[in-house]
């Protein structure tokens, strides 16, 4: 799977890494879906898979070279490289968009995503009633998903684990949102911004010489958690690699099938029309987090008013999203004939 890279190839894979990043972190968008339309989905899961007991021995014998070669570093690497400069720049704009232009980032991403079961479903040439079939099992699957009641926030360390595992689902399945199970499970806000912004804190913090974070309990376990996450999402990433390796090498149609399915039915997540309904206590009060923001439960879904302008410039994102989906693909297989 390991391939001769030119310097532009090793650009774009940071950018596509810095691409994935920004769609985990958006509920409702999978940054699997930017590896299998980029095309390098099958060379990620099989790289991943390389994450073995044989790399491991290659570690410990301090074979690094080796073991650099084995598990396909350069690719992993410079995905890796893209994920985290994501997490500090691109996550940080779209933070700030989805606040400030929530409808028309909505509508961005709900046209990548029409974009992306359009170029996927042509390159599908195994049609067939049973393909069909685990196609309507897909969308069924990632609509209910689309419509569970989110749980409460919940801090163990254990669950946090846990939350790494399935939450991480979203960069090797295509359709299924790594964010949005974390809200279903009620520790997005937790995982993906209090304690991210935490680390950021204290990475500033370390480099003013400032070491009073130490004494701050809740910034220390928020910075556990954090570390725990990574943890289970290091060992999810790996875990569920092997599984989809499997099943690739011998259900291979079946699966993208599936994927089609998910992706599919993921446009309930992203809809752009729709009214935030939060979680309230037992007296009624609206429950705030702890970073002072209200606490949302779910989504009451609507149709788009075209006698308002609005609309129309959202579904204009809606254009540009196909657009871009659609460019970008057509860009990469244009490269990979040349």
């Amino acid at each position: 799977m390991q391939q001769t890279r030119t310097f532009s190839d090793k650009v774009f894979l940071v950018l596509k890494g810095l691409a994935m990043g920004a769609a985990n972190k958006v509920p409702g968008v999978s940054g699997g879906v930017v590896a299998f339309v980029a095309g390098f989905y099958e060379e990620f899961i099989y790289s991943l898979q390389k994450i073995n007991l044989k790399a491991f021995k290659l570690l410990v014998n301090g074979r690094f070279r080796s073991l650099y070669t084995y598990v396909n570093g350069k690719f992993l690497g410079l995905l890796i490289l893209g994920m985290v400069i994501s997490y500090f720049s691109v996550s940080k704009l779209l933070d700030y968009a989805i606040l400030h232009y929530e409808l028309y980032v909505w509508a961005a991403f709900f046209g990548m995503i029409i974009g992306s079961i359009y170029y996927i479903g042509r390159e599908f040439d195994e049609w067939s009633p049973r393909t069909l079939l685990f196609v309507m099992a897909g969308i069924v699957a990632g609509v209910a998903i689309s419509f569970l009641e989110p749980a409460r926030e919940n801090d163990n360390l254990w669950f946090v684990f846990f939350c790494g595992i399935v939450g991480v689902s979203g960069m090797t399945l295509p359709g299924l949102s790594g964010s949005f199970i974390l809200i279903l499970f009620g520790n997005y806000v937790l995982l993906l911004v209090d304690s991210v912004n935490a680390l950021y804190d204290t990475i500033s913090e370390i480099f003013m010489m400032d070491l009073s974070f130490t004494q701050k309990p809740g910034r220390v376990r928020l910075l556990q958690v954090l570390v725990v996450f990574s943890l289970g999402s290091l060992a999810g990433l790996v875990s569920l690699s092997h599984l989809l390796g499997f099943v690739l090498k011998r259900f291979k149609k079946e699966t993208y099938a599936v994927i089609i399915g998910f992706i599919t039915g993921s446009l309930g997540v992203v809809w752009p029309w729709k009214e935030k309904i939060y979680r309230t206590d037992a007296e009624g009060n609206t429950m705030i987090d702890k970073s002072g923001n209200l606490v949302i439960d779910n989504y009451d879904r609507y149709l788009p008013d075209l006698s308002q302008p609005q609309a129309w410039y959202a579904i204009l994102y809606i254009i540009l999203g196909i657009l871009i989906v659609l460019g970008l693909a057509w860009y990469e297989r244009r490269n990979s004939t040349i």
